[in-house]
């Protein structure tokens, strides 16, 4: 008898504990959050967010938690997804109608999607070219991975792009770049007149349009010339003769 009674105590201590595990769980799942963020182009009222304020409340997103901007997306200035960011918390889930409402392009919506990842919040897409994203998910995770790595590979075309066009444009001897502000021509009169004393600096910067640092790193105050200028000089090179007529 003694025995069922040990028996009968500690089943009563496991079932009690195993209420607990599933009223933690329970809390837990009441403390997470759907956030809708919802965001037309235009703000003259051509647009509205009816249709996606619609489908964010049919996917369980209370009313108080959707957030809107009436920007474009490559705006950097959206108050309400700063706001929305803002609101969310660990375990919450941000709640978008397509993929396209969220980010500019491909790269910032994997830098945005990494970020609330840090944060423990998840991202759920419920229509468009996204929607098999809910990084809440596995398969959803998987999908997302996806999208990261056609951002990287991008990323690295872009790059590849830009040194090609590089090397082919050296090739033909051209540059990239700012053209310099000092030239031969502007060199040699700044030499003339750094020579004489009645030359005010201030006048002769404004005459070539350049810097008082730019003229001082070309030319002393004597008007010799500093190892800049020299190098500007040698870089142009002699001016070929010209032709008689």
């Amino acid at each position: 008898m003694d025995n069922g009674l040990c028996d009968d105590s500690g089943g009563r201590l496991k079932r009690d504990a195993g209420r607990h595990v599933i009223e933690r769980i329970r809390d837990k799942e009441e403390d997470c959050v759907l956030v809708g963020y919802m965001r037309v182009s235009k703000a003259d009222g051509s647009q509205t967010v009816e249709l996606q304020r619609d489908a964010l409340l049919a996917a369980g997103v209370d009313a108080a938690h959707l957030y809107d901007d009436h920007a474009s997306g490559r705006s950097d200035d959206r108050p309400g997804l700063t706001s929305c960011l803002k609101a969310l918390r660990d375990g919450d889930t941000l709640v978008v109608w397509k993929l396209d409402r969220l980010g500019r392009n491909l790269h910032h919506l994997v830098n945005a999607v990494h970020d609330l990842t840090a944060r423990g919040v998840g991202l759920k897409v419920l229509t468009g070219q996204g929607a098999a994203i809910d990084t809440t998910t596995p398969a959803g995770k998987l999908i997302f991975g996806i999208f990261a790595a056609l951002a990287e590979f991008e990323r690295e075309l872009i790059s590849e792009r830009t040194y090609a066009g590089l090397a082919s444009a050296r090739a033909r001897g051209r540059k990239g770049g700012r053209p310099y502000k000092m030239t031969a021509a502007k060199l040699r009169l700044a030499t003339a007149s750094m020579g004489r004393p009645d030359t005010k600096i201030s006048e002769l910067c404004t005459e070539l349009g350049v810097t008082r640092q730019t003229l001082y790193r070309h030319v002393s105050p004597t008007g010799e010339l500093r190892p800049d200028g020299r190098k500007l000089l040698a870089a142009s090179g002699p001016k070929p003769p010209r032709q008689p007529t």
